[in-house]
C-alpha cells in the first residue's frame, strides 16, 4: 500500500514539476537614468529576446508628443510572433518598427500598427517623464 501511495504522489507532482521547469525565467533589465536605476521585465517574445541581444545600450531618449520617449535602435527587431498592432500603457517598453526606434510610453496611447511590445517597468518610472532629452543605459539586471 505504501508503494502504491508513493507512486500516486509521484505521478501527481512529477508532471507539474516538469512543466514548471520548461518555463523560462523572465528577463530582467535595468534602465539607468543618471543616478536612478529603474527595473523592468522583458516579455518572452522574439522581439524582446532580439532586443536583449543588443544590450547593453546607451541611448538618448527624446520627447515625442509628451506621450513617449524615443531613440533610434538602428534596426527592426524580430517581431515574427507579435500582433500587427498594440495599445500601449504608461510604463510599456516598445519598438515602433517602421521607424526602428525604441518607444518608452509615459502615458497610455491608442493601438498603433507596427508598435511591438518588448516589456514594462516593474515600478515607478517617473524619472523618464521629465521633459527634454534623457541619456539612459539599458542593461541586463544582475
Amino acid at each position: 500500500m505504501k508503494q502504491f501511495l508513493m507512486a500516486m504522489v509521484a505521478m501527481t507532482f512529477v508532471p507539474a514539476m516538469a512543466l514548471s521547469q520548461d518555463k523560462t525565467d523572465p528577463m530582467k533589465i535595468t534602465v539607468h537614468a543618471g543616478d536612478t536605476a529603474l527595473s523592468a521585465t522583458l516579455d518572452d517574445t522574439a522581439a524582446a529576446q532580439d532586443f536583449a541581444s543588443m544590450l547593453p545600450l546607451t541611448l538618448t531618449l527624446e520627447d515625442y508628443h509628451g506621450i513617449e520617449k524615443v531613440a533610434d535602435l538602428g534596426r527592426k527587431l524580430d517581431a515574427s510572433d507579435s500582433p500587427d498592432s498594440y495599445a500601449p500603457k504608461g510604463g510599456d517598453i516598445t519598438q515602433y518598427a517602421p521607424w526602428k526606434n525604441i518607444a518608452i510610453f509615459v502615458a497610455p496611447f491608442q493601438a498603433s500598427r507596427g508598435l511591438v511590445r518588448l516589456g514594462e517597468f516593474d515600478g515607478d518610472f517617473s524619472t523618464l517623464s521629465r521633459s527634454g532629452p534623457i541619456e539612459v543605459r539599458i542593461e541586463r539586471a544582475d
